[in-house]
């Protein structure tokens, strides 16, 4: 039987980017609902350190079928109104571009469709509740 124990680099970048979700999206937001899915398995996932090594911004991109998802878009509040959201929205894009060139189809909290709709997106459908959360169809075709 073999253990290992040791503290890597990718554990605490999963750990830094889970708890900046946990604390914008159930603690700040007040959303209860399970943060980890499977898909947190075969996403990409898009972050940035900022000085002190610590994510301070974060995003997760993967498959479904016919098209490419993001979500869990977050940046820290100590980070926000710095042009880092539309960086890490470029970057999110760029990922999407490395899964290859199907639609992204997008859940975005209705807070936010004018923010995504700066980059492309359009709506599709009525608003609806998702995770407790008032949210919107969106999708980009060509990126």
């Amino acid at each position: 039987m073999s253990f290992e124990i040791k503290l890597t680099t990718l554990i605490i970048k999963a750990f830094a980017s889970l708890k900046l979700c946990i604390d914008t999206f159930v603690v700040e937001q007040s959303r209860i609902y399970p943060e980890l899915d499977d898909d947190d398995l075969h996403a990409l996932h898009v972050y940035h350190l900022n000085d002190q090594n610590q994510v301070d911004a974060y995003a997760r991109v993967f498959l479904v079928d016919d098209h490419i998802v993001f979500g869990r878009v977050v940046v820290a509040k100590s980070a926000r109104h710095t042009g880092l959201a539309t960086a890490l929205m470029h970057h999110i894009i760029e990922a999407c571009r490395q899964l290859g060139s199907k639609p992204i189809v997008i859940l975005a909290q209705e807070q936010v469709v004018g923010y995504y709709k700066h980059f492309g997106f359009k709506t599709s459908g009525e608003p609806f509740i998702h995770e407790s959360t008032p949210h919107v169809k969106m999708i980009l075709e060509d990126y």
